[in-house]
């Protein structure tokens, strides 16, 4: 369950970086009922907050990286970026945005782990995250796939103090490991991660990355927004068993994210 207190280590922030701003705006608006607010004071700017019901639920950017991806950005809270990014190059990992201040909002930074996969952090100051996590239409999970969860448990445990638990997929379909923030109790878990061939992770050519999920109230209709807005359906829907009816999804710009409606509890 993630949560607005955001513990160290919890999920706080993500972003979009995207080739059309608008283009997307128009999609996650008819998708998750988000409403688009360009930080610019006009709909050129290419920049700003998604909100569902008011509220910010993320950030929307145009990609700017040089060969990059479009792709979700996660953002794991810290109390200290600068140390953090040093524990980050200490394990093997890469700084692709030094720390930086952003106003008196906070302080972020982002990185690759050794394996190449993306991920930021935020350091607070006014703004501690977003307002609105694990709702229809909001952030419910975060998740990694990787081509070798072992390293991925020693690099990120080291990092965050993320606690670990295995278990099993039915119909032999290996193993999925929950992740919790550093001595908080199961329910507060806020992600997983899963091993995968590199061949199966096509979208980055073998590297691993992470995407989020976004809870909705009808997965299938959710999927068909997808499709009518020119998103395309990479796994479901399909039933999960105690998680709820998932399908793994495409924006028009191959950025990948799931959406989820929870099973009853």
């Amino acid at each position: 369950m993630i949560t607005t207190e955001f513990a160290p280590g919890s999920p706080c922030w993500l972003d979009l970086g995207t080739p059309d701003v608008r283009a997307a705006a128009a999609f996650y608006g008819a998708v998750l009922g988000w409403d688009y607010e360009s930080m610019g004071g006009s709909e050129d700017f290419e920049g700003g907050m998604f909100r569902k019901d008011g509220k910010i639920v993320a950030g929307l950017g145009k990609l700017t990286e040089e060969g990059a991806r479009s792709a979700w950005m996660l953002y794991f809270s810290v109390t200290d970026a600068d140390a953090t990014t040093e524990a980050v190059q200490v394990a093997g990992g890469t700084v692709r945005v030094a720390p930086m201040d952003l106003d008196e909002w906070g302080r972020m930074a982002q990185y690759s782990d050794p394996l190449g996969g993306q991920f930021a952090v935020w350091q607070p100051g006014t703004n501690k995250g977003v307002d609105l996590v694990d709702q229809p239409g909001s952030l419910s999970w975060t998740e990694l796939l990787t081509s070798d969860a072992t390293a991925a448990k020693e690099f990120y445990g080291g990092l965050f103090g993320w606690q670990f638990s295995d278990m099993e997929l039915p119909g032999g379909g290996g193993t999925y490991t929950l992740i919790t923030p550093a001595g908080l109790p199961e329910e507060r878990m806020h992600g997983g991660l899963m091993e995968m061939d590199k061949e199966n992770l096509s979208l980055t050519n073998g590297r691993p990355y992470w995407h989020p999920v976004f809870a909705v109230e009808d997965c299938d209709a959710a999927v068909a927004k997808v499709t009518e807005n020119g998103g395309s359906v990479q796994m479901g829907p399909e039933d999960a068993e105690g998680v709820g009816r998932l399908a793994v999804c495409l924006d028009p710009a191959n950025a990948d994210f799931v959406v989820l409606t929870p099973a009853a509890s």
